[in-house]
């Protein structure tokens, strides 16, 4: 499998998959190539874009180097942009889309093609009090050496009631979701507060395209519908029939034609 070498000399797994422009697919939380959306993904790009998919540090079978900063994961980023030719697009979903936009910004139009995000989960005014406690458990239970209860702080965050936790401790992917849950934290970091980076986002000169999902809660469309007000020229559309858990065939013809004529 093909590995890059990051700025801090952090080995990063990667696979290019199809022909065309490229686009770096940047996950979300407890997600990798080969747990979570971005294969099917790379897969539905495939005949129109070349998808670089690869493991984000700490996860599947890229390795890690202490202390992290999120300035360490866009390094990862830029290495996965010269290896797919020296300019790429990014798509991001969930924290993943926060990563890539805080990625976007640092990197540069003479980088960065396009960006795309699906329902970065930036949070109103009102729910920030929910974000900051969740930062303050995900924290201790590392802290303390229990990654299970770190990965139960972010299964609460995310909406699983305790039965569901439990059955998930029960489960045979627990083991996995323990092995990574301290990139749970590298997710966090990229998310800031949960506030929409509005510094940031006002200042990207890089086209950009807002994504939700029709059938999602409308607390996951604040924070893409905020970007899409905020950054200069960016599009908002709906993916129809999804949730958060989107679809590689609803998604694909968004990314598609958004990539295809900003490439």
């Amino acid at each position: 499998m093909p590995t890059i070498t990051s700025a801090d000399g952090t080995a990063v797994v990667y696979e290019l998959i199809g022909a065309g422009p490229a686009v770096i697919l940047i996950d979300g939380a407890m997600c990798f190539r080969d747990g979570g959306p971005m294969r099917p993904i790379a897969g539905a790009l495939s005949g129109s874009l070349t998808a670089v998919l690869y493991d984000r540090r700490g996860r599947g079978e890229s390795g890690d180097t202490l202390p992290f900063a999120v300035e360490r994961e866009i390094e990862d980023i830029d290495a996965l942009i010269q290896a797919a030719g020296g300019r790429a697009a990014l798509f991001g979903i969930s924290s993943g889309g926060a990563l890539a936009l805080r990625a976007a910004a640092a990197l540069g139009p003479g980088r960065v093609t396009a960006l795309a995000v699906y329902e970065v989960p930036f949070m109103p005014p009102e729910a920030l009090d929910g974000a900051a406690e969740y930062t303050r458990a995900l924290g201790a239970a590392l802290a303390a050496g229990q990654p299970d209860e770190a990965v139960a702080a972010f299964l609460r965050r995310v909406g699983t009631p305790e039965a569901g936790i439990e059955g998930a401790r029960r489960s045979p992917g627990w083991p996995g979701m323990v092995a990574i849950a301290p990139t749970l934290a590298y997710d966090d970091a990229a998310m800031g507060d949960s506030t929409v980076p509005v510094d940031v986002a006002a200042g990207l000169g890089i086209p950009t395209l807002a994504l939700v999902g029709g059938d999602s809660p409308d607390f996951l469309s604040y924070g893409v519908r905020t970007l899409a007000d905020v950054v200069p020229g960016a599009r908002f559309e709906v993916v129809d029939g999804q949730t958060h858990d989107v679809a590689a065939d609803a998604v694909a013809p968004h990314l598609v034609g958004f990539f295809s004529a900003t490439a």
